[in-house]
């Protein structure tokens, strides 16, 4: 997946080529739900309709989206038990949980960023 350009490190994935690695890895985690479908899956395995409850504000076809990239990327794996009707479960793979300590870090500093600068709306 990777090749040399200009003794540049290049990432070239899907058909694309991204001579950073952090604008890669934002590919591949960032639309409005990725990190939150991962950031509830932590604990372990989720059904879909479960998962999809946990996210305010997505819709069905963003969840399938989302979901589908993310079983693509292999961050995310689709388990599909023989029963009827199906029941389709999700969870993080390896590679899925080594973003978890990223995504809660990224987490914690929107929390000290929301506090340092008086974000915190008082409660109705």
């Amino acid at each position: 997946m990777e090749e040399k350009d200009n003794n540049n490190e290049v990432i070239k994935y899907e058909g694309k080529k991204y001579p950073c690695s952090l604008a890669f890895v934002l590919r591949l985690i960032t639309d409005k739900y990725k990190c939150l479908i991962l950031f509830h899956l932590q604990h372990g395995k989720l059904r879909s309709g479960i998962l999809q409850k946990n996210i305010d504000g997505i819709s069905n076809r963003m969840f399938a989206f989302s979901i589908k990239a993310l079983v693509k990327d292999q961050l995310v794996e689709r388990i599909i038990y023989p029963e009827v009707p199906p029941r389709v479960e999700y969870k993080l793979t390896k590679t899925g949980e080594s973003l978890i300590p990223i995504i809660m870090e990224m987490d914690n500093w929107g929390k000290e960023y929301a506090r340092n600068h008086y974000l915190y709306a008082p409660e109705e």
